[in-house]
């Protein structure tokens, strides 16, 4: 168990020093501050965001409501990526390993049921493997399904939705290979193929391209890092709202849009905002960090 704790924050701790983190978060009158005050300490609480390239974005968004609040925040994943490997023998950890240890679960009504109700801080990406795995020129769009299932589960439990949203990825990688481009390669499209006709599918067919992404590897390029920027947006109270929302399904509807809405909103601040940011190149964070404070103190832009 120790071996495995030193991989996981080997990992973490890599991610960690090379993205620089930098959290904001909005408090209930509107004021955007640095770090995760703006979170409410008690659950159920729905984070609700948008999946950067390959889900990166988990490693520092995790450890970092560890460390600022003592909060474990569980998110609901592809059961493709929490499956154990079969017949493997390595000792080495797999990506399935660390997510768990993050508290990872399944996503399925019933564990987003469990959590909400057990009251805990949830993760949830409602564009899923779709989003993480976009094509080029969809950086930062949300693809996010039009059913209204989290908005709903959300309401049942009074819990409290945060909306969220990230940019970084490319200032860390440039997309170069994506679904399309790999289907056009013979031998590798057939790999992709084979490797994707007996995975789990999350929701029905007929609910669109979400539900239906290929998990596949895209071809990316690393580039000297960036920094990863996330800004959580004003809290949305669900509580007192359950028959409003369970029983019209167009206030259903208008939570659901504002809850993406507000995504949006959260990461096109961050795209203007960056540009303001004197360490988002890791070279000055590392010369700032040797010189005055850990990680975690490096400054960015003022909100």
């Amino acid at each position: 168990m120790s071996e495995f704790k030193q991989g996981y924050d080997e990992v973490v701790g890599l991610l960690r020093f090379a993205t620089g983190s930098a959290m904001f978060s909005t408090l209930n009158d509107g004021k955007i501050v640095r770090g995760l005050h703006g979170i409410p300490d008690e659950g159920p609480v729905l984070l609700v965001g948008y999946h950067m390239l390959m889900g990166l974005e988990v490693y520092s968004l995790v450890p970092e409501f560890l460390r600022e609040r003592n909060i474990m925040v569980r998110g609901v994943a592809h059961p493709v990526v929490l499956r154990e490997r079969q017949g493997a023998s390595s000792p080495e950890f797999s990506l399935a390993d660390w997510l768990k240890v993050m508290g990872a679960v399944p996503v399925t009504a019933s564990n987003l049921f469990n959590l909400l109700s057990a009251k805990s801080h949830v993760l949830l990406y409602p564009g899923g493997a779709r989003e993480a795995l976009h094509n080029r020129g969809e950086e930062y769009k949300l693809i996010w399904p039009d059913q209204q299932e989290f908005v709903r589960m959300a309401a049942r439990f009074g819990a409290t939705i945060v909306p969220f949203g990230t940019v970084g990825e490319d200032d860390i990688a440039e997309l170069v290979l994506d679904y399309n481009d790999l289907m056009k390669i013979p031998v590798v499209n057939d790999l992709i193929r084979d490797a994707n006709r007996d995975l789990t599918r999350l929701r029905d067919k007929s609910k669109g391209e979400v539900a239906n992404q290929e998990l596949y590897l895209p071809g990316i390029l690393p580039k000297v890092p960036g920094r990863f920027y996330f800004l959580f947006g004003k809290p949305i109270e669900t509580k007192g709202r359950a028959e409003e929302i369970l029983n019209d399904r167009e206030n259903a509807n208008q939570l659901y849009l504002h809850t993406k809405s507000e995504v949006e909103r959260c990461i096109a601040y961050l795209l203007k905002k960056r540009e303001e940011d004197p360490y988002r190149n890791i070279v000055d964070r590392t010369v700032y960090r040797a010189l005055y404070s850990p990680l975690h103190e490096v400054p960015a832009f003022d909100p």
